[in-house]
């Protein structure tokens, strides 16, 4: 029902899950993103996989280890897809033989794509190499950039409806998390969703606390020169708004 891809920024250190789907909801289920790990769990989805999958891989546990067992565990398992990357960077990926076609998984630096009920084995492949070749872009912008290569090839072979993009950078919260439920052209949606956030929520994320620095920078006078700075570049790139935010007064 879904292709994904889960990846490490080697510039960064963040990590980042990107999902697509004729399902509803496709970002509420597929993507579990701690501090140094991530699981994608999909196809007949389980998502204790990924709930207990990510617990263990934060613990210190082989992907391959978590892996392994999980499919041992599951009667359902030969219906299950999942990827996932440990605290030390190592992937591991399953798709089971019961996974509707087309179904399969490919394997990257520093990244795994997988998705089941696909047009054909192109969308993972074009995922994977347009992540691979963009790494001049941002980690977001390239990982929906990966995504949308992914569709170009003919993603879900159903249609669309959902996206998500989940992205980590070393915390236990995420630094962007951004759904798109039900559209007709998700992955648009949520590319400006993408941009909307940069406007304002990514420069009030930065002064956010941490768990090394519990209070963070909660001066507001930051926040509010950061987002003008922004403001004022947009203007003389002509680039507007894309909120669609509405004010009072």
């Amino acid at each position: 029902m879904t292709y994904s891809i889960v990846a490490r920024d080697t510039n960064t250190g963040a990590i980042g899950i990107a999902v697509a789907s004729r399902f509803f909801a496709c970002g509420a289920l597929v993507p579990f993103i701690g501090p140094s790990a991530a699981i994608a769990t999909q196809a007949f989805v389980n998502p204790v996989w990924g709930s207990e999958g990510l617990r263990r891989l934060e613990a210190g546990e082989s992907a391959q280890a978590v892996l392994d067992d999980l499919i041992s565990r599951d009667e359902g398992a030969s219906h299950r897809q999942a990827h996932l990357m440990d605290r030390d960077g190592r992937f591991a990926v399953h798709t089971g033989a019961d996974c509707i076609d087309w179904a399969g998984h490919v394997a990257g630096e520093g990244f795994t794509v997988a998705g089941n009920m696909l047009e054909g084995p192109a969308v993972v492949e074009e995922t994977a190499r347009v992540f691979a070749k963009r790494r001049d872009l941002g980690f977001a912008e390239r990982l929906l950039t990966a995504m949308d290569a992914g569709e170009a090839a003919g993603g879900d072979k159903r249609g669309r409806q959902a996206a998500g993009l989940r992205i980590h950078r070393g915390e236990a919260h995420p630094w962007l998390d951004l759904r798109v439920d039900d559209d007709a052209d998700p992955l648009a949606e949520l590319r400006r969703l993408l941009d909307v956030a940069s406007e304002q929520y990514l420069h009030f994320y930065e002064l956010l606390p941490t768990a090394a620095a519990f209070s963070g920078n909660p001066e507001r006078a930051e926040i509010e020169r950061r987002v003008a700075e922004d403001q004022a570049q947009r203007k003389a790139e002509n680039r507007p708004s894309q909120s669609r935010a509405t004010s009072k007064g």
